[in-house]
């Protein structure tokens, strides 16, 4: 059974916007109470965390490379996360995937992402 599903990908231009979504909600668990993050894994690269956002409320952490352009956030239900991504670079191309931070589950299949002129 899939339990983490990642969607929102696609082929934008530089500059352009992007917003990532991951369902949790056949995860099992309740996904509000978890630190969640996003990663993402670009071509010959391992895959690298990118953000995460804390339990019941908590702070968010980002990569320093997106720090200003990119937004980790959760729905009221706490099931879904986004990454809300702004003024896009070609360095962003990678297939991004969710997961929990500190309690892995097993990958799902991403959600490819391309930024190119």
């Amino acid at each position: 059974q899939v339990q983490l599903v990642e969607s929102g990908g696609g082929l934008v231009q530089p500059g352009e916007s992007l917003r990532l979504s991951c369902d949790a909600s056949a995860s099992g668990r309740v996904v509000s109470l978890y630190a969640m993050a996003w990663y993402r894994q670009a071509p010959g690269k391992e895959r690298e965390w990118v953000a995460t956002i804390r339990g019941s409320g908590g702070p968010t952490e980002y990569l320093s490379s997106v720090k200003g352009r990119f937004t980790i956030s959760r729905d009221n239900s706490g099931n879904l996360v986004f990454l809300q991504m702004n003024s896009l670079k070609s360095e962003d191309t990678a297939v991004y995937y969710c997961n929990f931070r500190n309690q892995p589950l097993s990958w799902g299949q991403g959600t490819q992402v391309t930024v190119s002129s």
